[in-house]
């Protein structure tokens, strides 16, 4: 998430009432997540575990619970609690805003655009020319929807990500003021659910075609010409590169990469990144023909205990 301004670092600390290292007037540009930082961005950290790759990132502002030797050309935010402190330049920043029509005044609708009974467009949101949007379709605010998209009935843009802190009395959100984009030529069945990102966006790419009650998770890539089936679950922060076939019931974990022209076979769980050009299955997933035959060997497991017998 980028600011609408550049803003020192002794406004934003002012913002969260924390103690800072730095000049007072050291840029602050915006704050992301850790995967998608670039210079003039906070990025949070609060366990030493991953002090060091917080320091190491692009971030040139981080915002971290103890004060420790801060690299040369960043700043240091230091708070009791930077998770706490993050949701509050969120809210800062993006705030909720409630809705009270059903297309929000400030939504940007293209020439020839179609948008059936009970949809909901939020604020700021953008859509492109000759698209359709069925019934019950929700789009949350700061979407942007390109040329050319089908949305088919039921389907949900820009919900919060799926993120959460323990604490001693129960879950903390992690605040989402990301964004969905969506881009031209793209086709969403219905019933699917794609969560905005937390800073960053969760993008769907130009051409990409998805089936009915498939899940996409907060930040994911999805590339061009990309062929997803119906009850497939993809997971946060994942990069699902160009021209990837996934069949039914296929299952990621996060921040994951599937390379381009991968083939995902159905009820597959991919444990793991992959290279792209090649076809996989199975759990934990491996490629399709050593799968197969590790399958095929197992079925003769029987006939080799009675050989020995």
């Amino acid at each position: 998430m980028k600011f609408s301004r550049t803003h020192t670092l002794k406004e934003i600390a002012e913002i969260i009432g924390c103690q800072y290292v730095g000049v007072d007037d050291f840029p602050v540009e915006g704050m992301n997540e850790i995967h998608v930082v670039t210079p003039g961005d906070i990025v949070f950290v609060d366990h030493p575990k991953y002090y060091d790759k917080a320091l190491e990132s692009a971030a040139t502002i981080v915002l971290i619970n103890k004060e420790v030797e801060c690299p040369v050309g960043k700043a240091l935010l230091v708070s009791d609690d930077p998770f706490r402190d993050f949701n509050t330049l969120t809210k800062h920043f993006r705030p909720f805003v409630a809705a009270n029509v059903s297309i929000s005044q400030s939504a940007t609708i293209g020439e020839d655009t179609v948008i059936q009974p009970n949809c909901f467009i939020g604020h700021n949101v953008t859509i492109g020319k000759n698209c359709l949007l069925h019934a019950n379709v929700i789009v949350y605010d700061n979407t942007v929807i390109g040329d050319n998209v089908i949305i088919h009935s039921g389907t949900i843009l820009g919900a919060d990500a799926f993120y959460y802190k323990k604490r001693p009395d129960g879950f903390d959100q992690l605040l989402s003021g990301g964004r969905v984009v969506i881009e031209d030529n793209v086709g969403i069945g219905a019933l699917c659910t794609i969560d905005k990102g937390v800073t960053g966006d969760t993008t769907i790419g130009a051409g990409t075609k998805i089936d009915n009650q498939v899940h996409v998770g907060h930040d994911t890539v999805i590339g061009k010409k990309c062929l997803i089936a119906s009850q497939t679950g993809i997971a946060g922060c994942v990069v699902i590169e160009d021209e990837v076939t996934m069949w039914g019931q296929v299952g990621t974990t996060s921040g994951i990469t599937i390379g381009a022209k991968a083939v995902i076979m159905g009820q597959t769980g991919v444990t793991k990144s992959v290279e792209g050009g090649k076809s996989y299955f199975g759990t934990p997933i491996e490629e399709s023909r050593e799968k197969l035959k590790q399958l095929a060997n197992v079925k003769r497991i029987p006939e080799i205990l009675n050989k020995l017998k």
